[in-house]
């Protein structure tokens, strides 16, 4: 089906059927704009109620719940859900729309060029029809009066009353205007030829063509159009993974939910580790025995842990309610103490441990930090064009004190930690009424603590081994028999006072040789050029070790 030989004659109506065709794509593209703007405004509302519901500072000890973190799983999924509907938007206003624009001008512009041609093969008709038009109305006029001058001739012929000379006028008249009449006839049917050639033309070859090419221009519309529904589908269609993937997310954080955690995890948080009292025993007035004198009136286990306001609120003489053992009862931040002595001993335990392992990672990073200005220093000192070693000094000293101080609060919150766990297991032997030996910590436990108590900054340990070794100030004769194999070289970076026993004094930039490594105590046993031995500060030194087979 051709649009050049069906519509032949419907110049017009394929014109505006064109222009309603374009009229239409660009309705389809105020549509897929609406349709961006609906998707980023759903996004950027989803977003936001993400981000309302996001826990804030003082709900992080709620969201450790299976229930609470299930909750957030299902908000953080929604987020991603949320995402993917502006990947909808960008790929709809990258890729759809502005093809779909382009179409559009590239259309109008064709469109225009082929209305032009056919208006221009139009106007050549048209100038064919005027000529013929022109040729024929000559043709007319000169065979009316050639019929004329025929007519008169007649008439002079038969009237006898004119001369020779006036008949033989009229006749050569008749001829003049019967010559010209022929003229114009054979211009006429010229001309008819010529417009007839023109018209066939027309609307067989010329018309035709440009419709034929507005047919493509149309179908090629309607094509391109359908490729961009079809690209509207694929966009919806490539997000739909992710979408399930999401919704798999939040059926998962459904099914992580598990009540009889949540439940122990109460009880993890809460539990005080105070033993229940006993029973309050019978006080016989008749015996002359007073309240306060009576023995096991009051349970004694009870009044540990500084534990006698919590008592009080049993027997109703507090005035200040807070509740069974003080256990729903509300303390301030700011009041609490150091050592959360002021909690229960299973509460100051998990207080105390979450201490240790925030110092241990914070320690983590400033030794990483340091090993890499050293790194750095070393890079400077061997290519001074980089930078100068002397800027990093300061920064790595700085670096030095602040883990000194890290070291020694890990040390104190660790002995808090083990007096904590030496209270709760005296506690229990007591009311196990175990033996003396029951109480007693293992070696294990006690070489920890002598370990630590020793690592006290200013206080180096004496002995790292087994193996007794007499420090600065001890006579021993047998000196020789203990001393240690140098296992590598050191440099100080820091000058460094010994104010200890054990420890030695050290200039900055000294060379020295190590004798034994650090062992977590923060002190490095080292031995100086005159056989001088003792312990230094290992954040103070930059140390070399040979080789592991070589030591």
């Amino acid at each position: 089906m051709s649009w050049g030989t069906e519509l032949w004659d419907q110049y017009d109506t394929i014109a505006h059927h064109t222009q309603r065709g374009i009229e239409f794509n660009e309705k389809f593209t105020h549509f897929l704009k609406e349709r961006c703007t609906i998707e980023l405004d759903y996004a950027r509302s989803l977003k936001k109620l993400v981000r309302n519901f996001q826990p804030r500072k003082k709900e992080e000890d709620e969201y450790q719940f299976t229930w609470a973190k299930g909750f957030i799983d299902m908000v953080n999924e929604l987020h991603d859900v949320a995402s993917q509907h502006e990947v909808v938007a960008e790929n709809l206003q990258g890729n759809v729309m502005k093809d779909m624009q382009n179409l559009i001008a590239e259309l109008k512009q064709e469109r225009k060029r082929l209305l032009n041609e056919g208006q221009k093969i139009q106007e050549q008709l048209n100038k064919s029809y005027q000529h013929l038009d022109r040729a024929k109305n000559r043709y007319e006029k000169g065979f009316k009066e050639a019929e004329k001058t025929m007519e008169n001739y007649r008439k002079a012929d038969a009237d006898i009353n004119l001369s020779r000379a006036e008949v033989e006028k009229t006749r050569m008249l008749m001829n003049t205007k019967a010559q010209l009449c022929e003229e114009c006839k054979n211009e006429y049917a010229a001309q008819l030829l010529t417009t007839n050639q023109h018209q066939s033309n027309f609307y067989t070859n010329l018309m035709p063509e440009v419709f034929q090419q507005l047919q493509q221009m149309d179908e090629k519309r309607i094509n391109r159009l359908k490729d961009f529904i079809h690209q509207c589908a694929e966009v919806e269609a490539n997000v739909i993974p992710i979408i399930n993937t999401c919704i798999d997310g939040m059926k998962k954080a459904a099914n992580n939910i598990d009540a009889n955690n949540d439940s122990r995890l109460v009880i993890d948080r809460n539990k005080s580790g105070f033993p229940k009292p006993d029973d309050i025993p019978f006080e016989d007035l008749s015996l002359g025995q007073s309240i306060e004198n009576s023995n096991n009136v009051t349970p004694k286990n009870t009044l540990d842990h500084k534990n006698t306001s919590k008592l009080a609120t049993l027997s109703g003489k507090s005035k200040k309610r807070t509740g069974l053992f003080g256990l729903f009862g509300s303390s301030k931040t700011d009041d609490q103490k150091e050592d959360f002595s002021d909690l229960p001993p299973n509460q100051r335990r998990r207080k105390l441990t979450q201490k240790i392992d925030s110092i241990k990672k914070e320690m983590a990073k400033e030794s990483a930090e340091r090993e890499g200005m050293l790194k750095m220093k070393d890079v400077y000192c061997n290519n001074p064009a980089l930078g100068d070693p002397t800027t990093l000094d300061k920064k790595v000293e700085e670096n030095a004190q602040k883990i000194d101080g890290l070291r020694q609060e890990l040390q104190k919150f660790e002995g808090y930690l083990n007096d904590a766990e030496n209270n709760s297991s005296r506690g229990r032997d007591k009311r196990n009424s175990t033996s003396d030996d029951s109480i007693s910590m293992t070696a294990s436990e006690s070489s920890v603590i002598q370990r630590q108590d020793n690592s006290l900054p200013g206080t180096p340990q004496t002995q790292h081994n087994v193996t007794n070794v007499p420090v600065d100030g001890d006579v021993d004769d047998d000196e020789d028999e203990f001393n240690y194999p140098v296992i590598g070289t050191c440099r100080a970076l820091y000058r460094f006072e010994a104010v200890n026993e054990g420890s030695v004094p050290m200039d900055e930039n000294e060379e020295m040789f190590i004798i034994e490594q650090d062992q977590g105590d923060g002190w490095t046993r080292i031995r100086k050029d005159d056989n001088i031995e003792g312990f230094v500060p290992t954040s103070y030194l930059q140390c070399h070790l040979y080789e592991v087979d070589q030591v």
